[in-house]
């Protein structure tokens, strides 16, 4: 706000600079910092003289800057020291780091007085947070800490490999058997406890007999032994087949997922019946 006459000093105390030539006159002159200052009243201030404080208004004066002591001092006769009190009355500007957290109220830090750039600018992770790294949340209005993985979630898909083929084939091995040589995927996992999601769709017929099909992870049989995924007796109509398989093959190394089929006996499998189209996909999913 505006002041007629001469803006008063807050809250700040201040020691004045040493007046260290006294000369047998009563006035000096006040600065802090080699810079003139002038105290609120004379009541705002401190003077001790030769170890004895002095009585604002009878012992000395002030006037702007000019401190008036009531009579000449002697040679001899030190001013100890000046302080200037501002304006008691007011607790003015804290100086700088001097307010603990101790001495502010809960709750009393609203968001429009929050420094952006406390998050801003800080370095960016650039990177996914490690199992370690920690986060704040509020749990029921309490902020807490948090390692990322409790949150990172799992269930991710990592990667995805698929194959087709629409050329139509036929089987009459009574062992497993590659059906096709395109109907295959190599995939590597990323993690351990990654898992391997395998879904296949062919159509398939056979004139007689019994037939079977299965998924191979390399050499592994991933169906019910001889039984595979998917087996019945055949009546020369094409039937579809889908398998879906969720596979645990806890590797980092490169795996071959492959449809196979096998022949109960009689005639031959025939894959792709009519040119329609086989298709393997295997996904990495994370844990």
């Amino acid at each position: 706000m505006a002041y007629i006459g001469k803006e008063p000093i807050v809250g700040n105390f201040q020691v004045c600079d040493a007046i260290s030539v006294v000369n047998g006159q009563a006035a000096y002159t006040l600065q802090v910092s080699s810079a003139n200052v002038s105290p609120e009243s004379v009541n705002h201030t401190l003077v001790s003289l030769n170890g004895i404080l002095q009585k604002p208004g009878s012992s000395y004066t002030i006037s702007g800057s000019t401190l008036t002591f009531a009579s000449n001092l002697a040679t001899g006769d030190v001013i100890d020291f000046v302080i200037l009190l501002g304006n008691v009355l007011d607790l003015g500007v804290p100086s700088d780091d001097s307010v603990t957290a101790a001495k502010i109220v809960d709750n009393a830090i609203s968001e429009e007085h929050l420094d952006p750039t406390i998050i801003t600018g800080l370095p960016a992770l650039g990177a996914t947070p490690a199992d370690t790294d920690e986060l704040i949340i509020s749990d029921a209005g309490t902020l807490k800490r948090m390692d990322y993985s409790y949150i990172k979630g799992g269930g991710k898909v990592l990667q995805v490999v698929s194959a087709t083929d629409t050329t139509e084939r036929s089987h009459s091995s009574s062992t497993y058997s590659l059906a096709s040589s395109t109907l295959s995927v190599d995939i590597t996992p990323a993690a351990t406890s990654s898992k391997i999601l395998v879904m296949l769709s062919t159509s398939y017929k056979k004139n007689g007999g019994s037939m079977f099909l299965t998924i191979f992870r390399d050499s592994t049989n991933l169906g019910n032994g001889n039984y595979g995924f998917i087996n019945g007796d055949a009546n020369n109509v094409p039937y579809p087949g889908s398998i879906v398989f969720l596979d645990s093959p806890s590797s980092t190394s490169q795996l071959t997922y492959q449809i196979r089929t096998r022949s109960g006996g009689g005639d031959a499998v025939d894959f792709n019946e009519g040119g329609s189209t086989g298709s393997i996909v295997a996904m990495e999913i994370g844990a």
